[in-house]
């Protein structure tokens, strides 16, 4: 199972990392152990890692309009998210 990093900026920190949508949305799909992490340099920079099980479904899963309102809750700026998976 690889452990993924993704990164990107947020509109509002603690909206971001109070959200429940990120288990709501990762959960179902066999994400497990999601941490969340922010620069205290650049409280608008976070990321999460996590374990995911298939990543087909998640990568899948990532362009739907359920991914992309989950990100627009969340505060999230699409266009700066990255991800990386564990080799």
């Amino acid at each position: 199972m690889p452990t993924v990093i993704a990164h990107h900026d947020v509109k509002d920190k603690n909206h971001w990392l109070a959200s429940p949508r990120r288990e709501e949305f990762f959960g179902p799909l066999g994400v497990t152990n999601i941490r969340t992490f922010v620069d205290p340099q650049n409280p608008s920079q976070v990321a999460l890692l996590m374990d995911v099980a298939d990543m087909d479904a998640v990568m899948g899963a990532m362009q739907t309009k359920a991914a992309s309102d989950a990100m627009t809750n969340d505060g999230v700026l699409a266009e700066t998210l990255v991800i990386l998976v564990e080799e």
